[in-house]
């Protein structure tokens, strides 16, 4: 496979193995870092691509693994939602502004969710992967995702239930 054929391969999930760094590592810098590691990797790999299912399962899973080790080697897991790809653009200044907010409560709230639950819903809610997907690349059966998925959200929603409440009391 030639460099432009490798290319056409990846450009469709490129963004999304971006995405998935910024998540774990936070800073831009280092998740073009970690992506650009992942596929020079794949590259490597060039040649026995074929023999995987799906190369861009393979390459999510290249992605988490390399963060995690980024992580383990550098500091504490620190996470954060980037929102500004969730605010619609006519929606009102006070719109914005409401989102804006609702956003840093849910972003604080992850911030204390075990690092593989705010894996899952990264991958599930903002990535809208399939739980097959996350399955292949997290190596955790697809009930034990749901599970992990549904804890995550109920927190989120009983934090974000008592935020509201003790906002408007």
């Amino acid at each position: 496979m030639n460099q432009i054929e490798f290319m056409q391969l990846v450009n469709p999930f490129k963004d999304k193995l971006f995405r998935v760094a910024k998540r774990l590592l936070v800073s831009t810098e280092e998740a073009e870092d970690a992506t650009q590691e992942v596929l020079i990797k794949l590259w490597n790999k060039n040649e026995r691509l074929d023999e995987y299912n799906s190369i861009e399962a393979l390459a999510m899973t290249m992605t988490k693994n390399y963060c995690f080790d980024q992580l383990k080697s550098k500091r504490a897991s620190n996470m954060k939602i980037v929102h500004d790809n969730f605010t619609d653009k006519e929606a009102s200044l006070q719109q914005k502004v409401e989102d804006n907010d609702t956003w840093k409560w849910i972003e604080r709230i992850m911030n204390n969710l075990p690092k593989q639950q705010k894996l899952i819903v990264q991958m599930r809610d903002i990535e809208e992967m399939e739980f097959k997907e996350i399955s292949k690349v997290l190596e955790m059966n697809e009930q034990a995702i749901r599970t992990a998925l549904s804890r995550a959200r109920k927190v989120i929603r009983e934090n974000m239930i008592k935020t509201h409440h003790y906002g408007n009391g």
